[in-house]
């Protein structure tokens, strides 16, 4: 992994760190909700609820975030977002400590940290090419998700650790603390990423963002592959099922941590993707193998050959993620990149939720072995018909994109900046 943009860009490297510290304490919470709600509770609806409720807002606001990205300082947005959620945290903390939580808190706190996230989220994102030259962003992009997987597996593990010792209010209590240590890095940017727009955000300008994203059949591409690829082969709400099905209960949390393994471990060896100039051919291969693995995972009745395909399919997933963000950063013009953004969200947040809601009903209407196999080899063939179909998507070169040479020639008058 190239280390070069955050030696070389302060802020970038304060962006990343901030952000990094605050995905962590997230994820902290990300465990600590649903299991407060279970204690509270009891009730398995009571806890799927949270997820519903903050799937919508996401899908609402995402698009109008993408919008505000576009035309404010993405700075500030961050900065505001994030002492927002800061407050949010301290809520929880307080509402732990009463002798008599209230649930309602809960499921409030939930929805106002997902609309915080939908609207914070691209203008995060779209910082990055402003502030790291064009060809370091595939640099960028490995060292983020590098970033998000090792929070994806330390964050819950840590959670779980101080909900089982000392409960909710200090588990609430270590995410205010990140929010807290973020915004210190986020005050300390240069606040060099003004907006692009002097308009106002609004539905047309929402609307011309959806028509750009249309006009553009390589980047369609990318975000249905992206969609597809969860949509179908996105089995995790099933791996309790599949751990009873391998006799091997004690595998549950290995089955879940088995992806994010993969994905680290894609992720700190990609140096090799900056040599990589067909980006297209890259999420389309990455995401059939993805499919493949989870296809075959479906079948597997011996936990080790379950668990490695899981690596590999996370492994996968990484590496079509770097390849997705990496075109996107290098092609999309700055006056777009937000609204480009919140297009990326509602993909990658629709296509886990709605998936998770397929394979149970294909389970409950057929087999669990049937529901994940079928739909891992449905995103596979998804991904290389979608390819067929986009030739624009599978002959993506870098160097000879013309989007890509604009957005290049822009870096290059910022100073990489």
């Amino acid at each position: 992994m190239d280390l070069r943009p955050l030696r070389e860009s302060a802020d970038f490297r304060r962006l990343f760190f901030g952000e990094g510290i605050s995905f962590f304490g997230s994820m902290v919470t990300y465990v600590a909700i649903p299991f407060q709600i279970k204690e509270l509770t009891d009730s398995f609806v009571a806890v799927g609820l949270v997820g519903l409720l903050e799937f919508i807002p996401l899908i609402l606001a995402g698009l109008w975030g993408g919008a505000i990205a576009d035309a404010a300082n993405k700075r500030t947005v961050v900065l505001t977002c994030e002492a927002f959620a800061l407050l949010c945290t301290l809520t929880l903390v307080v509402n732990s400590l009463l002798p008599n939580p209230q649930v309602w808190v809960i499921y409030a706190t939930a929805v106002l940290f997902a609309t915080s996230t939908a609207i914070q989220y691209p203008s995060a994102e779209a910082m990055t090419p402003l502030l790291v030259p064009h060809d370091q962003l595939a640099d960028a992009s490995a060292l983020k998700m590098a970033r998000m997987t090792f929070g994806s597996i330390g964050g819950p593990a840590i959670g779980g650790i101080i909900l089982a010792a000392w409960g909710t209010p200090w588990a609430y209590g270590l995410d205010a603390v990140t929010y807290g240590l973020s915004l210190i890095f986020f005050l300390r940017m240069a606040g060099t990423t003004k907006g692009t727009s002097a308009e106002r955000p609004s539905l047309r300008r929402i609307r011309e963002g959806l028509s750009y994203a249309r006009s553009r059949r390589d980047l369609l591409g990318t975000y249905l592959i992206d969609f597809a690829a969860m949509f179908l082969a996105f089995p995790y709400a099933l791996f309790p099922f599949v751990a009873d099905e391998l006799n091997a209960p004690w595998s549950l949390g290995w089955l879940y941590s088995a992806g994010a393994i993969g994905g680290l471990l894609a992720a700190v060896t990609s140096r090799w993707v900056k040599r990589v100039h067909h980006h297209g051919r890259g999420v389309v291969l990455a995401a059939a193998c993805w499919g493949s693995a989870i296809g075959v995972f479906g079948l597997a009745t011996n936990v080790w050959w379950a668990l490695a395909l899981l690596v590999v399919a996370g492994a996968a997933d990484t590496i079509s993620g770097i390849f997705r963000t990496t075109m996107w950063n290098q092609t999309v013009p700055d006056e777009m990149r937000g609204r480009m953004v919140g297009i990326e969200l509602l993909s990658f947040t629709a296509g886990p939720q709605l998936g998770q809601l397929r394979g149970g009903l294909m389970a409950q209407w057929t087999s669990l072995r049937f529901a994940i196999a079928s739909g891992g080899f449905a995103a596979a063939a998804f991904a290389l018909i979608l390819a067929a179909a986009l030739p624009a998507l599978w002959g993506y070169d870098l160097r000879t994109d013309a989007n890509a040479s604009r957005q290049r020639l822009a870096s290059e008058q910022r100073g990489g900046t």
